[in-house]
């Protein structure tokens, strides 16, 4: 088993840095951590840290406030979390506190959590803008305004208070969508996890289980890798490959059903994302393996857009034409090429877009579009390529034989200087490669 990747606390610093060129010297940036949540009455849900806290400094503990002030001589970048506390440490488990998180993050300073309400005010004095996620936490808005306030009150004796207030997305959103190289290190683990995960899922099926059998295979790759699921883990057999965010995994798997499994791994916070589907008896019947091929090639297509100076539009439209095109082969559309995609026919059988962003967050920050026009894809950028078919069960308007089979496919796409790179390569894909991996596995 690979060590623990580690990321250096220099890329936090480098990405920081960034940030303050972007925002200006007479600017200030905050980002406070993540609220902890209540799972029910005292227990809470596993905290996950905020993704902007968590790009910046890889810091995982709550109560915590990023400040990080362009230009400011004693320090740029600040940090107010929670100081150590053995008492409640031996209930909760080690914390950073500031003492330590100087020389762990690398930020200029640390101070108390409980100390933010007396500095935050003079730290805001001068500075003509904020950058900061308004409506997130309502709370938070509100001492936020109400430091403001004070420094507003003081401007006889000659306090400046910021006047501009903007959205810290239109920055930080844009940085993110470009990963670095060691956010790519961390994205090819989880990214290799899951696949390993999927591959045991293939290997594990049979007819008469349920689907949380086979949900559990997952979260059991995931965690001996040191990672979770990066989200609530799709595993759909029969109809209910056809819920496009099914996450109930109760029902039994049928001897002639196709499961479809939408999972993926977040390893020290990078996600992972994939979907196969494959039959529960290792063979596709004539008509699944039918609907397959036609999800495959479509995939094959977008894969094809998937370079540098495309837009990313370009992608969708690759997929939307190779489904649509086998719609109308296999006589589930009727009519031309070009009318069932002007008409949008074809979004009864498919009604998503073919991908997104990934990275901190699974469906991960970034504009799709610039200006009104589908943006250009760049070097560095890593979006999932996932195209699909979905036959409702009740759906008298097509044969029996089509209704109640959903199929996805999905993969984890860089884009490299000249080409693409998919992440998750080295699980069976094709019809073929899936019933050959069963079929040995077997």
């Amino acid at each position: 088993m690979p060590a623990p990747l580690k990321m250096p606390a220099s890329a936090h610093a480098r990405r920081r840095r960034q940030l303050m060129r972007m925002a200006g010297d007479d600017a200030i940036v905050i980002v406070p951590a993540a609220p902890e949540r209540i799972r029910s009455r005292d227990t809470h849900h596993p905290y996950r840290q905020d993704s902007d806290l968590l790009y910046l400094t890889g810091f995982l503990e709550p109560e915590a406030v990023l400040v990080l002030v362009p230009g400011r001589a004693h320090g740029e970048a600040i940090l107010f979390c929670r100081e150590r506390d053995p008492a409640r440490e031996a209930w909760d488990g080690p914390r950073v506190g500031p003492e330590g998180a100087v020389e762990a993050l690398g930020v200029d300073d640390a101070y108390p959590i409980n100390d933010l309400d007396d500095i935050l005010p003079g730290l805001l004095e001068g500075r003509r803008r904020v950058y900061y996620h308004f409506g997130r936490d309502v709370e938070f808005d509100l001492k936020l305004i109400g430091w403001v306030n004070r420094v507003r009150a003081m401007m006889k004796m000659g306090n400046r208070p910021p006047h501009e207030f903007l959205e810290l997305g239109h920055l930080l959103d844009e940085q993110r969508l470009f990963k670095d190289r060691d956010e790519l290190r961390f994205m090819r683990r989880a990214a290799k996890i899951s696949v390993e995960a999927h591959a045991a899922v293939m290997r594990a099926v049979r007819p008469g289980m349920y689907e949380y059998e086979l949900q559990a295979e997952l979260d059991y790759v995931f965690r001996r890798n040191g990672a979770e699921a990066a989200y609530g883990s799709i595993v759909g057999a029969g109809a209910n490959g056809c819920v496009l965010h099914y996450v109930a995994n109760q029902d039994r798997i049928g001897a002639s059903d196709l499961v479809l499994v939408d999972a993926g791994a977040e390893y020290r916070g990078y996600a992972a994302d994939i979907t196969r589907t494959f039959p529960a008896s290792g063979r596709f019947t004539k008509e699944q393996r039918a609907l397959h091929d036609v999800v495959h090639e479509a995939q094959r297509m977008a894969l094809a857009e998937s370079r540098p100076g495309n837009s990313y539009g370009r992608v969708h439209d690759a997929a939307v034409e190779a489904l649509t095109e086998g719609l109308l082969r296999l006589g589930l559309l009727k009519g031309t090429l070009e009318q069932r995609i002007a008409d949008g026919a074809y979004r009864r059988f498919y009604p998503h877009k073919t991908g997104h962003w990934i990275g901190l967050d699974v469906h991960d920050v970034g504009e799709y579009r610039i200006d009104g026009e589908s943006r250009l894809i760049e070097p560095g950028m890593v979006f999932t390529i996932e195209p699909g078919l979905y036959v409702r069960p009740d759906d008298t308007s097509v044969a029996a034989k089509w209704r109640g089979i959903g199929i996805r496919i999905e993969d984890d796409v860089l884009i490299t200087r000249d080409s693409h790179e998919v992440l998750t390569e080295g699980l069976a894909r094709s019809a073929g490669e899936i019933e050959d991996y069963m079929a040995g596995a077997r």
